[in-house]
């Protein structure tokens, strides 16, 4: 797809963008940036040595495709305690680090806008984390495009709690009060909100200086689609009063070459191509829609005791699955490597350890459904490839996607959890094995409601590839997007010129 009219280099658009250090953040931007840069957009990507890592390969790929994209890499600060090279927030990064990453941040916060006045770009877009950058763009006279992480629907539940308090006007924690004020009626507990909703923590306000910073800044992006969530995306503007653009799925628009599916995220040295096609071949070797896939994304963390209820329930679910391992509980890894032994001597297992090339995985004839922790980025991968969904919330706002992916959409399972954890905590909830082959079950053993299940998604799946094409929804608010910041900027230079 070719850019929107772009005529010289007088009408070319020069943008910055700056993406947050966590995994879960900086994938979706950096692929926002590549999308704008697909179509005439001049942009440059402002990270760190180890952030950069995850996507260079995908910024070198596009560039040499022809498209104006780079990356401007700004050196970690050194923090006492803070060992060299850990630049980025994930699920076996320790409070105490996150605290000191905060600190680097801090202290990068006046390069990031000393960047802005020496690369004068003509807008720029940045993570919702970085609430500073509305009045750095206010200070330049251009726009600031905020991306705004997760889905438009659980926004707007978390505006209603905000807004109504009905979990204050319960008796219990495992009470059950209906969110108002939404398109949908939709009952939650206490104990399935994050802590920051329930009483006011630092997060709190944190979340309140990004939400007054959004309505300060020129609007917002997120990578949804019209056809996933349009009621929502329409309450959501009605709420916040500010422009909104869906321009998604980003994660299909851009990565639509093999190349680009199989590069997308961080492949450590030593392992890439070889695995991969280890992993390949043990797909081509299984039946279509045979095989479950079961990620919790990057910023995870299981205690032994609920590892070996997972390893137990795919064990015994007499389906063959891919399970992305993430490392971060030494007493149960033992337990998975004798594990990871015998599903290999069976053949009917595949343990992934950290890093997997999802998107090549979820693409495959063989895969037929997902369980997930219910963020977004697997959740609109998983809906692309026409999936059905465990839905297995844990943290942030995974509770109230649960809700969009089977209760709205109707396109999953829950799973069961009942209690939202935080992000650095094990939790005290452990869902049992039983629970969890139950909801495997349903999903992969066929039946009415499962095959309603594969129907909905497969049209959402249908909708999210016409949404990126000539006239789609998505298309058509990139286009009018970029020719909006073109009259912004010709109406700047003309202001300047008089």
């Amino acid at each position: 797809m070719g850019s929107f009219g772009v005529n010289g280099e007088a009408e070319t658009l020069k943008a910055i963008f700056l993406p947050m250090i966590s995994t879960s953040h900086l994938i979706p931007v950096v692929d926002m940036a590549r999308l704008f840069a697909m179509h005439g957009v001049d942009v440059t990507v402002i990270t760190t040595p180890a952030n950069a890592a995850v996507f260079q390969s995908s910024i070198e790929r596009d560039s040499s495709r022809g498209h104006l994209i780079r990356s401007h890499v700004v050196k970690f600060p050194q923090i006492p305690g803070l060992p060299e090279g850990v630049e980025t927030i994930n699920a076996n990064t320790p409070p105490d680090l996150r605290t000191k990453i905060g600190e680097a941040l801090s202290i990068l916060q006046v390069q990031f806008q000393e960047l802005f006045r020496l690369l004068q770009p003509d807008f720029i877009v940045t993570d919702m984390f970085y609430p500073w950058s509305a009045d750095a763009a206010a200070e330049l006279g251009i726009p600031r495009l905020v991306y705004v992480g997760a889905s438009y629907f659980s926004h707007c539940a978390m505006d209603s709690i905000e807004q109504f308090a009905p979990h204050a006007k319960v008796d219990s924690d495992g009470e059950i009060f209906e969110l108002p004020g939404l398109p949908h009626k939709l009952e939650m507990t206490r104990l399935q909100l994050p802590d920051w909703l329930r009483e006011p923590k630092p997060y709190t306000y944190l979340k309140k200086m990004i939400k007054e910073s959004e309505k300060k800044s020129y609007g917002s992006l997120f990578k949804s689609f019209y056809e996933f969530e349009g009621a929502y995306e329409e309450h959501y503007k009605t709420v916040m009063g500010t422009k909104s653009w869906s321009i998604g799925p980003v994660s299909l628009w851009v990565n639509q070459e093999e190349s680009d599916k199989a590069g997308r995220g961080h492949v450590k040295k030593g392992e890439g191509k070889g695995t991969d096609e280890r992993l390949i071949r043990w797909l081509d070797s299984k039946e279509e829609n045979s095989v479950l896939y079961v990620s919790f994304g990057s910023m995870n963390k299981f205690p032994a005791t609920q590892l070996v209820e997972i390893a137990h329930a795919l064990e015994d679910c007499g389906h063959d699955f891919i399970w992305v391992v993430r490392n971060n509980d030494d007493e149960a890894r033992g337990f998975l490597k004798e594990f990871e032994k015998r599903v290999e001597r069976s053949n009917k297992g595949y343990l992934i350890w950290d890093w997997a090339p999802q998107l090549v995985i979820l693409d495959h004839p063989a895969t037929g459904a997902v369980v997930t922790h219910c963020g977004m980025n697997t959740v609109f991968e998983s809906v692309i490839a026409g999936l059905p969904l465990v839905a297995w919330p844990l943290f942030s706002e995974q509770f109230f996607n649960e809700k969009l992916v089977v209760e709205v959409l109707r396109i999953g399972v829950s799973i069961g959890a009942k209690e939202w954890r935080n992000l650095n905590e094990f939790g005290s909830e452990t869902v049992k094995r039983e629970d969890i082959g139950k909801a495997i079950a349903l999903l992969m053993d066929g039946g009415e409601e499962s095959e309603e299940m594969r129907r909905r998604v497969k049209t959402l799946s249908d909708e999210a590839k016409k949404a990126i094409q000539v006239g789609g929804t998505s298309h058509n608010n990139l286009k009018d997007l970029i020719q909006e910041l073109k009259s912004v900027k010709l109406q700047k230079n003309n202001n300047k010129s008089n």
